[in-house]
């Protein structure tokens, strides 16, 4: 016999299932079930269990029949039964439970680094929460009825105003919302732009960047070819027979510095001239320290510049949202990649970003978080000239990390004696494209973004010991 009961909520306060298997009649039956329920803990001490009445009812059994099984479990010291407290599972019930199975002890974890040094993230314990908080409450009290539908491939528009006001206000970027499509982050922008078919290569690339992103193009079928690189940037005057040339213009990465404005002229020209088109990936533009912003080169020429930004460095990874600033020819391209609905990028996440934007937050996050940042980075040049001023920090104007010049012939050992020392960090020829001629020198990339603050001074001073003696 195998009956089950599934009891409603409005009875018991919550779901509770009991199979009656095995001979001897339905009373039998149901005294092991609940026997069964409580010894394996279904039925925790002290849950109150359905009258005779909704529980004969659900069963289809006689009252006398529910009343008899609980008898036999109130002598048993399962239940208990008190005059307007209905019947229990009695609290020493979980006494006679079997004892528990202990689970076997899991292997220790590898201890990571203590120190985190790398490059690309933010300060994780500096996330906005209270304004964060503040905007998503208001996004979500305000949001009108359809948010909760498909979502638009092109992004909420109220996001796409904000960042159309900002983007103009903060890096001199001209666009409409009608040609800002969000995603997810750069990475997927590349793969809307390259996997989608929207554009094709061969792609030229800086000589020295994110191996990561060429992994993603490589994926999607794309050649990438390399530039060399000097103290002015990239150098476009060596493009050749490419139609896309993907840049950092603002702060190239990893070495350093912001593309030439002659540099910057030329490659529109040359944009202009073979009909091509720059992939500007807007690396560290709100950061800057030492000098006035500089602005997008999307500014210069709308209709030859996919201008790509994101806030995983000025806010944080952990909010999946970017967007692309699109000439127009390449809008319904873009939108037919992404597909009809959204499938990325949280419409909730999307309108408190535009809340953070509007209301003033995400300036004055930016504002706090560029201080800190520079602080950071003056520690870090303090250090290096008290315990090592034979080591050179470059790239420092911008950014949250800077490369350290080493003597010829020490980056391996350097990055692994760092590794003894419990840093996390990479060497500057980890970033260096397999096909490029131009060797950049020995160097480490040191990212000051990543540790809280009270975690930065110790990795510090690791950091100091792990360098090379003059």
């Amino acid at each position: 016999m195998v009956d089950s009961w599934v009891n409603s909520a409005e009875r018991i306060g919550s779901d509770l299932h009991l199979e009656l298997t095995g001979q001897g009649g339905r009373r039998a039956a149901l005294i092991r079930a609940l026997r069964d329920a409580v010894r394996s803990g279904r039925l925790a001490p002290g849950t109150r269990l359905p009258p005779y009445r909704s529980l004969a009812a659900d069963l289809g059994v006689a009252r006398n029949t529910v009343a008899d099984a609980y008898a036999e479990l109130v002598a048993e010291g399962w239940l208990t039964a008190r005059q307007g407290s209905g019947t229990r599972v009695a609290e020493r019930a979980g006494l006679l439970r079997p004892p528990a199975r202990v689970p076997r002890k899991a292997p220790p974890r590898a201890r990571g680094p203590r120190h985190d040094l790398t490059q690309g993230t933010p300060d994780a314990s500096s996330f906005p929460r209270t304004a964060w908080l503040a905007s998503y409450r208001r996004a979500l009290q305000q949001a009108p009825n359809e948010v909760f539908g498909p979502g638009d491939p092109a992004g909420r528009i109220e996001l796409r105003e904000a960042l159309t006001e900002y983007l103009a206000r903060a890096r001199g970027v001209r666009t409409e919302p009608g040609r800002i499509v969000i995603c997810s982050g750069f990475a997927h922008a590349l793969r809307l732009l390259f996997g989608g078919g929207v554009l094709r290569g061969p792609l030229a690339v800086e000589a020295y960047g994110l191996g990561f992103h060429r992994e993603v193009l490589a994926a999607a079928g794309v050649r990438t070819v390399p530039l060399p690189l000097d103290e002015d940037g990239a150098r476009v005057d060596r493009l050749g027979r490419e139609r896309a040339v993907l840049l950092t213009p603002a702060h190239q990465f990893p070495t350093g510095g912001p593309l030439h404005p002659a540099r910057r002229s030329a490659v529109i020209d040359w944009a202009r001239a073979r009909g091509g088109l720059l992939l500007e990936d807007d690396y560290d533009g709100e950061f800057r320290y030492d000098r006035k912003p500089v602005g997008a080169v999307q500014g210069l020429d709308p209709e030859h510049v996919i201008h790509i930004g994101s806030v995983s460095k000025s806010l944080s990874p952990a909010v999946r949202l970017g967007w692309m600033v699109l000439p127009e020819r390449y809008v319904d391209a873009v939108l037919a990649a992404k597909g009809d609905r959204e499938a990325w990028a949280s419409v909730l996440d999307q309108l408190s970003l535009a809340d953070f934007v509007v209301s003033g937050a995400y300036d004055r996050h930016v504002r706090r978080m560029r201080q800190r940042y520079r602080g950071r980075r003056d520690r870090l040049v303090a250090a290096l000239a008290e315990h090592a001023p034979h080591i050179e920090a470059t790239g420092i104007a911008a950014g949250l990390h800077a490369v350290l010049r080493l003597p010829p012939g020490t980056e391996a050992s350097t990055v692994k004696a760092a590794s003894w020392q419990g840093i996390a960090l990479d060497g500057l020829a980890a970033f260096r494209h397999p096909d490029t001629d131009m060797a950049a020198g020995d160097g480490l990339v040191v990212g000051y973004a990543t540790p809280s603050e009270h975690a930065y001074g110790p990795a510090l001073e690791a950091l100091c010991r792990a360098l090379p003696p003059p």
